[in-house]
């Protein structure tokens, strides 16, 4: 039943979804090349926080538990499971004030509206998944950026996300190079449960009336650890709190 409720429903999220994304893409280029990167920064936050709100359409609600007051006057490195494109609004809207860039899969900067002029303008990295070495050379980039320009870094250190909401290994490589090129970074764990089920039949229907939740752990400032110790806690703290 559910399911079948599941299909008008869908059809209703996706013409909501796609007006968004085709409304706020000259939004988001007037505001970058007239009014520059602080107003680009805005609507993009403004979008995402309607796509967020979107999802009630489908029956489903964000629910972001974040109980630290973490310091703006560093740049962090938001390290979190990755379970279904939804995971990102969130992310944008709870965390703007720290200014969040992602590492994203390069064929998701073209074509796709908002979206990909963000990812190019926005200052993220574009990564080719299948040549290690332009993907370093990305991430090292980024770090470089950000930390330059006290932006905060999110990574999804699984490397694609879980189609079952099961964590899947950590890969180590990006998350030693944002460790070393943002020595001061604040270390941003995060948990996120039941995105995935958003997409459980698929690219259609989606799944309806599932609560997403996100859930920030104590932030790590101590970075005595060695990296591959310090990499292993965050694993840890983030997993522990996946539903499995």
């Amino acid at each position: 039943m559910r399911k079948i409720v599941a299909y008008p429903l869908s059809v209703i999220y996706i013409v909501c979804f796609a007006l968004l994304l085709v409304i706020f893409h000259p939004i988001q280029v007037i505001c970058h090349r007239i009014f520059g990167y602080n107003a680009h920064k805005r609507s993009v936050e403004i979008l995402n926080l309607l796509l967020m709100r979107s999802l009630m359409i489908l029956g489903n609600r964000v629910h972001f538990k974040n109980p630290y007051n973490i310091s703006t006057e560093k740049p962090c490195i938001i390290v979190a499971n990755h379970q279904s494109m939804y995971d990102i609004p969130p992310l944008v809207w709870h965390m703007r004030k720290h200014d969040p860039k992602f590492i994203s899969k390069k064929e998701l900067g073209k074509g796709i509206p908002s979206v990909s002029y963000n990812l190019r303008h926005g200052g993220a990295a574009l990564i080719d998944r299948k040549d290690k070495e332009q993907a370093f050379k990305e991430i090292l980039k980024l770090a470089k950026y950000a930390n330059k320009n006290g932006r905060s870094v999110v990574i999804f250190p699984e490397g694609t996300r879980s189609r079952n909401g099961m964590p899947k290994k950590f890969q180590q490589g990006g998350l030693k190079i944002l460790l070393k090129k943002m020595p001061d970074a604040t270390l941003v764990p995060v948990s996120i449960n039941n995105s995935w089920k958003t997409l459980r039949y698929g690219k259609f229907p989606f799944g309806i009336g599932y609560n997403l939740e996100f859930e920030v752990h104590q932030p790590i400032t101590n970075r005595d650890l060695p990296p591959e110790e310090l990499i292993d806690k965050l694993e840890q703290t983030i997993s522990k709190a996946v539903n499995q």
